[in-house]
């Protein structure tokens, strides 16, 4: 009895299915996908291939000796990024990228081993109020089974689930060929705005406003992208007027938040329940009598301007950004601006 359980043991690892692991891996790192070797035996054949069509990215056999990469394929995702040890087979995927996010497999003769790689990565973004910007996948051309799928979050939430299915902007299920744009989601903020890459996936969003920043969510397949979208615009004044920084909001219960300086000194605050509060007497007094809060818009205005106003004003409307560069010239620099 002995001797039968043992021939089937030893059947078991010659043929069959021997793991799963999954990998949640940052973008830009590196992650190694373990064989589960010490060494190899000199009958031993290992393959390794990526995605829903198994391509091959790299190979050994051991009985001619022969070791190859073959990080040229998929349009050269891979290329110099592989690293195979020559003594477990393990393969080492360096930089990681969108595009590496999925399913890996690994045959030793005919065994087989699975991996899935996720991949998380966090990109600030910044643009200019009106202007355009377009955020980038990383992809060069979506392959056959790729899905796309663009989430902007209503409070910046990015653990929670899609929620409210206004909240998808686009997607790209390639396989059927299918490629929308949700530009009427959260209250139309979005019409006319949006732009869909049909190669690459990437979205632009055009015109932007103060109500576009936020955090915009990326998934490709494994992949999980979250971009962090700031606006500012940029003000010049005359020494002595008054300006309004105003959001161009339409606001429901939002907190506001106005924020001066590099070390971003709160000069004013809308809470939850409309109490408007303006702290003047911060900077050693600098905007004593000079605030005023719009509890309707939001807008700070700021009267008789000295230079000593001049600098960078920050508006955050629960966990939007949006940024104002205000320059301040005297009566000589007539109209210039920085």
């Amino acid at each position: 009895m002995f001797w039968i359980v043992l021939f089937f043991l030893c059947f078991w690892r010659l043929d069959g299915t021997f793991g799963y692991e999954e990998k949640l891996v940052t973008e830009g790192d590196s992650v190694t996908l373990n064989s589960g070797l010490t060494e190899m035996k000199n009958d031993y054949r290992i393959q390794w291939s990526f995605g829903n069509k198994n391509i091959v990215i790299a190979e050994i056999n051991k009985r001619t000796d022969r070791f190859t990469v073959c990080d040229d394929v998929l349009d050269g995702r891979f290329r110099d990024r592989l690293k195979l040890d020559n003594q477990t087979g393990s393969l080492t995927i360096t930089n990681i990228t969108t595009e590496h996010a999925g399913r890996y497999e690994l045959q030793i003769n005919n065994v087989r081993k699975s991996f899935d790689i996720i991949i998380y990565g966090e990109k600030n973004v910044s643009v200019k109020i009106g202007d355009s910007v377009t955020l980038n996948t990383g992809l060069t051309e979506i392959m056959d089974n790729d899905r796309i799928d663009w989430i902007k979050w209503k409070k910046d939430d990015v653990n929670t689930n899609y929620g409210d299915v206004n909240d998808v902007l686009a997607h790209i299920i390639k396989h059927y060929n299918i490629i929308t744009v949700f530009d009427d989601a959260l209250d139309g903020r979005f019409r006319d705005r949006l732009k869909l890459n049909k190669q690459t996936g990437s979205l632009t969003i055009t015109n932007i406003t103060a109500e576009h920043t936020g955090v915009y969510q990326l998934k490709i397949n494994n992949a999980r992208v979250d971009f962090l979208l700031t606006a500012y615009d940029e003000i010049s004044v005359m020494e002595g007027d008054s300006v309004t920084l105003n959001p161009r909001l339409t606001l429901t219960m939002d907190e506001i938040q106005w924020m001066f300086g590099n070390e971003n000194t709160l000069i004013g605050w809308i809470e939850w329940s409309n109490r408007i509060t303006v702290y003047d007497d911060v900077l050693d007094g600098r905007f004593r009598d000079r605030l005023k809060l719009d509890k309707q818009t939001g807008s700070l205005t700021i009267t008789n301007m000295t230079t000593q106003h001049a600098g960078v004003y920050q508006l955050l409307i629960t966990h939007k950004k949006t940024h104002f560069i205000l320059s301040v010239f005297d009566s000589v620099h007539c109209c210039g601006s920085t």
